[in-house]
């Protein structure tokens, strides 16, 4: 479905989604850097546990909640990737 163009010109910069070890391009946003690693599920519904992905890519919809380095409720699509960063499924809202 996704698939990155050709750039070589942009730096490899590591990260984790769920324990796995993930490589992204130095400006992509997280949403982005798990859309090319294959990963299209990023958090559950809060009612009914439904599996919730990327919809807008642009900050207004809400569905690429996920949990990064221990902050739940990050809009994925609008944080960009850094070194060493680790991303978690969001599983229904934010426990406090």
């Amino acid at each position: 479905m996704f698939r990155r163009l050709p750039d070589n010109q942009r730096a490899v910069v590591r990260l984790s989604f769920d324990g796995r070890a993930l490589e992204a391009r130095a400006g992509d946003s997280v949403a982005v850097a798990l859309l090319a690693n294959g990963i299209v599920q990023f958090r559950t519904t809060t009612v009914s546990d439904t599996p919730r992905g990327p919809y807008c890519l642009m900050g207004t919809c809400f569905d690429c909640l996920v949990n990064i380095d221990g902050v739940a409720n990050r809009q994925a699509c609008m944080v960009p990737v850094s070194e060493g960063m680790a991303v978690q499924t969001q599983q229904g809202r934010r426990t406090p």
